[in-house]
């Protein structure tokens, strides 16, 4: 085959399989890239912390129950102070670690083990 048609060939494939990622919703900020959890699957910790939530309190950290504002947009959209965060204890960390359960208004709860870069949908 010629180069040109060579490289030709190859940009339409690339342009396809581009399309083809775009459709199917494989963005990483796409909330349909969050994926779901069994709460029965998650740390011991975080079981704790839902029904803290389901409780209504009282809460370990001052900043628990604070506005999420999902400026990354790795949620679904919400209205303004529809999210609230809650942290989830890391053993031996010497501050309120990296994971997280956000809650979200209209019910959903969303759990991170990574400071808010992933998450998966907590299924109760």
């Amino acid at each position: 085959m010629h180069p040109s048609l060579l490289r030709r060939s190859l940009a339409a494939g690339a342009l396809a399989t581009l399309a083809a990622l775009t459709a199917v919703g494989l963005n990483a900020r796409s909330p349909s890239a969050t994926g779901e959890v069994a709460l029965s699957t998650l740390p011991p910790e975080a079981r704790d912390t839902y029904r803290l939530i389901d409780a209504g309190g009282p809460f370990p950290y001052r900043r628990d129950g604070i506005e999420f504002q999902n400026r990354e947009k790795r949620l679904p959209s919400r209205a303004r102070g529809c999210y609230r965060e809650y942290t989830v204890p890391t053993p031996d960390s010497r501050d309120r670690g990296a994971r997280r359960i956000v809650a979200d208004c209209e019910g959903p709860r969303y759990y991170s083990s990574d400071h808010y870069r992933s998450f998966r949908r907590i299924r109760p």
